[in-house]
């Protein structure tokens, strides 16, 4: 049975990824008009043909979320109605992924609506990475490739050569699964902060469990947008000795008050890390954007060929 021809196009919320993942596969962007009309209503125009195409969607519902996950939704159906073979949305961050339980009377789980829209649009897979919380792979109704930025950050962090002296640490509770992973990862000992949440965009950092004197310490984090809890436990780090404090993140979604934050903290947190999954600046301030388009162009591959994605989970030199 002859291959199918693989397809990959991209709405307006990190075209510049896209366009890596294709020079990384060796292939061209699809050609597709992804606009708007003067009221905000999105319009979608695929350009090319794609019946009986393998499809892949490529678009992180970062800010404005609601305009890129309608975006998204629109490209899906677009893409149905055009008879493409297989639809696999390519979501490289997820957004609405915080809103994922019902701990309030009268709030509703909109991480699992978000998965049903995409299923009613039409998509056949979704191919994700560092979800907020793992059990979100089980509110799509579709089979989910979960991939994980622990391999980029791991040949980044081999360059920092701080293994010897190196702490993994999670800003939260919550986080510690993670930064366990991480941990054990980087053979290096494992710590987590403790947190209050005064208001939504601030954090006051409380305890510190483990020792971080004259350590190098990694803080190990999913995302962050106004990195209160970054820069809270960054400080209660410092003020207990140690010699530097990093942070991975894999999904950068700095708003301006985050921005402003990294600006006025100066020092306190050395470096950011975080990756390419959403655009983000580094406004000349210590940031480092690391590209996954590699690890996403591996996986559309694999998927299009129908292997496992299995060994993009192996980490070099571990």
């Amino acid at each position: 049975m002859k291959e199918q021809e693989l397809k990959i196009f991209t709405g307006n919320a990190n075209p510049k990824l896209a366009e890596e993942i294709c020079q990384h596969l060796g292939c061209r962007l699809g050609k597709a008009d992804v606009t708007a009309f003067p009221d905000g209503e999105s319009f979608v125009r695929i350009d090319e043909n794609i019946r009986g195409r393998d499809v892949f969607l490529v678009q992180p519902t970062c800010c404005p979320a609601n305009h890129h996950l309608m975006e998204l939704l629109i490209m899906v159906d677009a893409a149905r109605r055009a008879s493409a073979s297989r639809i696999t949305v390519v979501l490289p961050f997820f957004g609405y992924a915080r809103q994922d339980r019902k701990d309030q009377p009268r709030v509703p789980i909109t991480a699992k609506l978000v998965a049903n829209m995409i299923a009613a649009a039409g998509a056949h897979r979704v191919l994700t990475m560092d979800l907020h919380a793992q059990q979100i792979q089980g509110f799509f109704d579709l089979p989910v490739d979960h991939l994980y930025a622990a391999p980029v950050f791991s040949d980044y962090l081999q360059q920092l050569k701080l293994e010897s002296d190196l702490v993994v640490y999670s800003p939260d509770v919550g986080g510690m699964k993670m930064a366990a992973a991480y941990a054990e990862m980087l053979k290096a000992p494992l710590g987590f902060v403790a947190k209050k949440r005064t208001s939504a965009t601030s954090v006051e950092a409380t305890s510190l469990v483990g020792d971080v004197e004259g350590k190098d310490v990694l803080l190990v984090d999913d995302m962050t947008e106004t990195a209160g809890t970054l820069i809270a436990a960054a400080e209660l780090i410092k003020d207990h000795g140690a010699n530097s404090v990093r942070a991975a993140v894999s999904h950068g979604v700095l708003n301006e008050i985050g921005y402003k934050r990294l600006k006025d903290k100066a020092g306190i947190l050395d470096e950011l890390i975080t990756t390419n999954s959403t655009p983000i600046e580094s406004r000349d301030l210590p940031i480092t954007v690391l590209s996954v388009a590699e690890l996403l162009g591996k996986a559309i591959m694999h998927i299009h060929s129908n292997e496992s994605v299995t060994s993009l989970f192996e980490i070099k030199g571990f």
